[in-house]
């Protein structure tokens, strides 16, 4: 997936740029107008670096999409959040009840809400230090607080996979979702063939959706897809929820436990069960890249907003991955597929016979749509980094006909993936554990190395704590998923989807 996407050449000048920053910047306005010629960027760079004396940007970043446009507010911040925070990832949730039971899957899924949501409350505070420096990237943040080489060594990969891989899967669940919504209002045959297109074909038209909106320049003018990605996947869920206990429960489900033939299979199925809680909240790697797109003023810090939208989203984002966790379960009990979709699976497979099929048809629609609104803000991350790639190199902002190549490029790199590998989802336990850490751990220890609590204070001891629990549960959880592929064997499907 790296070198599929780019690896992250930073340039030196970056590099000691932001090592500058850190020690002396000085707030300044945002400009959100970009140079339009090779002569204008060069004058830019070199007057800004003259007036700007070390400010809290890299002139470089006026060129960006991630940061071009600072014109965002709380509202804003609010759409992207929960856009990004509300992902398919979280009809899987009874399958950990099913596994941890009632009492202790309420308690685990009440923990790691407040948990991300605290490390989230870091990230915020940690995106604009004292002296006035902007992280607005978390790889920015990451090689500023642990060093060059360690940060882009702990982050680089992860990151890009987040992000990637995110669009990646999305392009399978978009797309598979568009095949069972063909399948679903062509069942008669009156009107349409059911067959009339293959799973590649659908992977294939989301895609091309999905890079026909990725031509909006920046991130904050998506702010109306994430309006509609946002709208699209509370109604979903509600949707999903509201079905389940109005349908009612079979008589033959149980709420048991599965039985397992071994202590260690128990052991895996329980940490298997905590992969799913803690990698059911998404959205750790763009928390800052959204805050970048927040004005700042020595009166008027980012923080402020920002956690007013990450408060409301995160209220919301409670408010349906809850119901699902509690109403899935039960209504389903132990017999909730585990496969990718979970309860979207399961409407299909227990009340797809006595659900009317328009009402099925919307919600499959809804949950297409959030998907292709999903992948424009993860997308950006990547975009972001092939311009920066290049503005480095060239010193020049990228032409619209450049910016709309890179695009389509990431848009046909993501299909291929999803066509080569689309048992992709099988192996997210374990690279869900790998970058765990950038959610539940590294915040963490950036509050310590940036902010330097009291040693052995209680916001050094909080934050020492969590983090080192953070990598443990890392390191479990990728061992889990290990012995599960191991014992349970990969249904490998290359170029089957």
């Amino acid at each position: 997936m790296e070198e599929g996407f780019g690896e992250a050449n930073w340039s030196t000048d970056r590099v000691h740029s932001l090592s500058r920053r850190s020690e002396s910047a000085q707030v300044i306005p945002i400009t959100t107008s970009n140079p339009t010629s090779e002569e204008d960027g060069a004058d830019y760079i070199a007057s800004s670096a003259a007036d700007w004396g070390g400010g809290e940007l890299n002139p470089q970043d006026a060129w960006l999409p991630l940061t071009e446009s600072r014109n965002g507010n709380t509202i804003s911040a609010t759409f992207h959040l929960l856009c990004s925070g509300i992902g398919i990832q979280a009809l899987l949730l009874p399958v950990a009840l099913a596994t941890l039971g009632w009492a202790w899957g309420i308690i685990c899924l009440s923990l790691a809400f407040s948990w991300q949501l605290y490390t989230i409350w870091l990230l915020v505070h940690l995106h604009e230090s004292d002296s006035g420096t902007r992280y607005s990237r978390y790889l920015d943040l990451a090689m500023t607080t642990f060093g060059q080489k360690l940060g882009k060594f702990s982050s680089l990969v992860p990151v890009m996979y987040l992000s990637a891989g995110t669009c990646v899967q999305l392009i399978i669940i978009g797309g598979g979702t568009l095949k069972l919504f063909i399948t679903t209002v062509c069942k008669d045959g009156a009107t349409c063939d059911a067959k009339s297109l293959t799973t590649v074909e659908c992977f294939l038209v989301f895609m091309i959706m999905a890079v026909v909106v990725a031509q909006f320049p920046n991130l904050n003018s998506l702010v109306w897809v994430s309006l509609i990605g946002s709208i699209t996947a509370i109604a979903y869920c509600t949707m999903i929820w509201a079905l389940s206990i109005g349908k009612g429960r079979s008589s033959d489900i149980s709420y048991d436990p599965p039985e397992m033939e071994s202590n260690m299979d128990r052991f895996g199925g329980i940490l298997n069960s905590l992969g799913i809680i803690v990698l059911a909240f998404r959205g750790h790697n763009v928390i800052l890249e959204i805050q970048g797109t927040l004005p700042l003023s020595p009166k008027h810090p980012t923080h402020k907003p920002m956690w007013r939208g990450v408060a409301i989203s995160y209220l919301l984002i409670a408010m349906c991955l809850f119901p699902l966790a509690i109403a899935g379960f039960w209504a389903y009990g132990n017999k909730v597929p585990s496969s990718n979709g979970g309860l979207l699976i399961a409407i299909s497979k227990f009340h797809g016979h006595d659900t009317p099929r328009i009402v099925l048809g919307l919600m499959f629609i809804l949950v297409i749509i959030n998907c292709l609104s999903t992948f424009q803000i993860y997308g950006m991350v990547i975009f972001d980094k092939l311009e920066s790639n290049y503005t480095s190199k060239k010193k020049k902002p990228c032409a619209r006909w450049l910016r709309m190549a890179f695009r389509v490029f990431f848009g046909g790199m993501t299909f291929f993936v999803a066509v080569a590998v689309p048992f992709l989802g099988s192996l997210a336990p374990l690279i869900g554990g790998l970058t765990l850490p950038l959610a539940y751990a590294y915040p963490c220890f950036m509050w310590i190395a940036i902010k330097k609590p009291k040693p052995k204070g209680v916001m050094w001891c909080a934050n020492m704590g969590l983090g080192c629990l953070g990598l443990v549960l890392s390191a479990l959880l990728v061992v889990a998923a290990a012995w599960n592929l191991a014992s349970e064997g990969l249904h490998a499907n290359f170029f089957k989807p």
